[in-house]
């Protein structure tokens, strides 16, 4: 977790020096939704580009183990009963939840299920005997965000099933102690004309990062802010510290 107050003070500091400018609380949540995403997503090109490079054998400065590290927050997985509760498209397809940004991982009893392209998926299900898919040998294929599952006996070759477990990444979002909501957000109340930190469990939710990511949030949200203000001094502040910022985790 990444204190949001902690990020909002450092990117108005950042911004008003030298009276730069001010950023609204409503623009900052704005600002911080869309820098969590963006960080959020880069890691599955990081972790495809890694993939190509020899890691080393010291954990705690392989990078790609930092990055398996920070998606590891985001690695959950839906059990039979909450799958069954997914809405169905058509009988014994599901319908994926908004929750859900990518599926790592489909099983049915103690087997996984082999995630196919749509073009393999039907080719097999069309194929022969030998090629089709059984319940010891499942297959699953995920289009327009529809997850079909398809496995099989001797009575009843080819039959949608229902998958045991999903594994999957969720999409980032707000955390605080008391629940979890889609949003970041740096709650405030309002003292004669000025907004002042609020951390009502209600109102204000944390970003959900490894607390590494709390320098590039920054930079991040003032590159937007900068935009935003039509500034291009803070603009190309916020851009070239995180331009440092990327090329020192990539040495």
């Amino acid at each position: 977790m990444v204190n949001v107050d902690t990020v909002y003070q450092r990117v108005l500091a950042l911004a008003n020096k030298e009276q730069r400018g001010y950023i609204t609380p409503q623009e900052f949540n704005l600002f911080a939704n869309q820098a969590q995403q963006e960080i959020f997503e880069q890691y599955f090109y990081d972790l495809n580009q890694q993939a190509r490079i020899p890691g080393n054998e010291y954990v705690h400065s392989d990078v790609d183990d930092m990055l398996e590290e920070k998606l590891q927050i985001f690695e959950k997985e839906d059990t039979a009963a909450t799958i069954l509760s997914y809405t169905p498209f058509p009988v014994g397809f599901y319908e994926l939840p908004d929750y859900i940004y990518r599926v790592n991982k489909i099983q049915f009893g103690n087997t996984d299920c082999e995630i196919l392209k749509t073009k393999d998926f039907n080719d097999c299900l069309n194929g022969g005997p030998l090629t089709r898919p059984n319940n010891n040998r499942p297959i699953a294929n995920v289009r327009d965000n529809i997850m079909r599952v398809i496995g099989g006996t001797t009575l009843l070759p080819t039959t949608p099933i229902t998958p045991t477990s999903l594994i999957y990444f969720k999409k980032p979002g707000g955390i605080n102690p008391a629940s979890v909501n889609p949003d970041v957000a740096w709650g405030y109340f309002v003292v004669g004309g000025k907004a002042l930190y609020d951390t009502s469990t209600n109102k204000t939710f944390h970003f959900e990062l490894h607390p590494s990511e709390e320098t590039e949030l920054v930079y991040k949200i003032l590159k937007y802010a900068g935009v935003s203000m039509k500034r291009g001094d803070i603009t190309s502040a916020g851009q070239g510290m995180e331009a440092a910022q990327v090329q020192q985790e990539k040495q």
